[in-house]
């Protein structure tokens, strides 16, 4: 005899699951299986409600959007989930400093210069919330190539360890503290004579390397030089104390990874750790060091790196 097993007929009131019904007609699932992945649906949208760090990422945004060698690139991140510690960000594997700018907000100076390769640089940002990896495409810049000759006495000058050190140190600076505000001003109102990337030939032989790091502006000696935005004075170099090779020298320190520098200084009209302000008369144009005329080298470093002090002065840098 032939038995007939009628099926158990399924209700929404039994599991109240009517929206899976036609799900289940069309996979033919199991009803333990539906209520296990309702149950699971359920305890992640918790997790979200109760845990919002767990899904909402840090926003990252590029500042220019299309960087070409030399510029400064700005990195700003914002915290979405309220998070108080300040994010690590990575780029093509090295770390770079980054300061909070108020609100959920911060800021990461990614420098570059004519040695810096053009391609693909991968932002890593890890923190208290889910990591976030953009990336943006430096775009290679075409660099002037300039001529130089030096007297012999100016070709044999090479510096002495001391004005090096004293040097790298201003360039390693790195104080928390933001002392600028808006654009640089321009620290000479002498003409541009020699701009910030140029590749050098000196005495016919061509310097490998070697770039341009700053803007010279050609003027008078005693033309008064000044600082083109706020910070502290971290270095004094006079050619009698050993800086040979830049001649009389002054380093500010604007904070935050970012300073300028002054070379072949005339005259210096500043000390270590004075504050100065933006347009204070700091100190002379000169022909101090291995210089071959009066001028002011004006060099901008940003984490150890001579960015050009164009987009400096130019759009202002947050």
């Amino acid at each position: 005899m032939t038995r007939t097993v009628t099926p158990m007929k399924q209700t929404a009131s039994m599991y109240r699951l009517t929206a899976l019904n036609p799900l289940l007609r069309r996979r033919q699932w199991s009803w333990r299986t539906v209520a296990f992945i309702a149950i699971a649906i359920v305890a992640t949208l918790l997790v979200a409600m109760l845990n919002p760090r767990q899904v909402l990422a840090y926003d990252v945004a590029i500042q220019p959007a299309s960087p070409q060698q030399g510029d400064t690139v700005s990195i700003f991140v914002t915290a979405n989930a309220g998070a108080t510690q300040v994010p690590t960000v990575t780029v093509n594997g090295e770390i770079y400093p980054t300061f909070a700018i108020g609100g959920d907000r911060y800021r990461t100076f990614v420098p570059s210069s004519p040695l810096h390769n053009p391609g693909r640089y991968v932002i890593q940002v890890t923190g208290a919330e889910p990591p976030r990896n953009p990336a943006f495409w430096l775009d290679r810049r075409s660099f002037q190539v300039q001529r130089i000759t030096l007297s012999a006495s100016a070709a044999g000058i090479e510096g002495t360890d001391h004005e090096f050190d004293r040097v790298q140190a201003f360039k390693d600076t790195l104080s928390p503290t933001k002392y600028w505000t808006g654009p640089f001003q321009r620290p000479s109102q002498g003409r541009v004579s020699s701009e910030y990337g140029v590749r050098r030939y000196y005495n016919g032989v061509f310097a490998d390397d070697y770039y341009h790091r700053g803007i010279d502006y050609a003027a008078a000696t005693g033309s008064p030089v000044v600082a083109p935005a706020a910070g502290r004075v971290t270095l004094v170099g006079r050619v009698a104390n050993g800086f040979e090779l830049h001649g009389n020298t002054i380093g500010i320190d604007h904070g935050q990874g970012v300073g300028s520098i002054f070379i072949h200084l005339n005259s210096i009209a500043v000390n270590e750790g004075d504050m100065v302000q933006a347009g204070q008369t700091i100190g002379t144009i000169g022909s101090t060091g291995a210089s071959t005329g009066p001028h002011l080298h004006w060099g901008v470093y940003v984490n150890g790196v001579a960015v050009d002090p164009g987009p400096w002065r130019n759009g202002g840098m947050e």
